[in-house]
């Protein structure tokens, strides 16, 4: 009955954080797509604005990479600090080593 009790704890565990890093997934996707979007609008804008067809355009969606990265791994690092490990899963792992 025991074991039972703790295969589903680590499930639901696990599910968690299944359920946490899609969490991240989902929100470095938005992040990214946002941040193209406004680069790919703003640079059409500019473009338009000054006659210069392709080049405002083509400067942003460069300049929009290195932005997307610095904000993509800011979003997982606070994501993972969030993140504890489990002292009963160490535990569990030991215990199951002794056997």
């Amino acid at each position: 009955m025991n074991r039972q009790d703790e295969k589903q704890k680590k499930e639901k565990s696990q599910s968690a954080l299944n359920l946490a890093l899609a969490a991240v997934a989902g929100q470095v996707g938005f992040v990214t797509l946002g941040i193209i979007a406004v680069a790919l609008i703003g640079g059409l804008a500019l473009d338009n604005q000054f006659g210069t067809k392709p080049m405002f355009t083509i400067l942003l969606m460069i300049a929009s990479v290195p932005v997307t990265v610095v904000l993509m791994f800011r979003i997982v690092r606070a994501a993972t600090s969030q993140i504890k490990p489990s002292v009963n899963s160490e535990t569990t792992t030991e215990e199951n080593n002794r056997e």
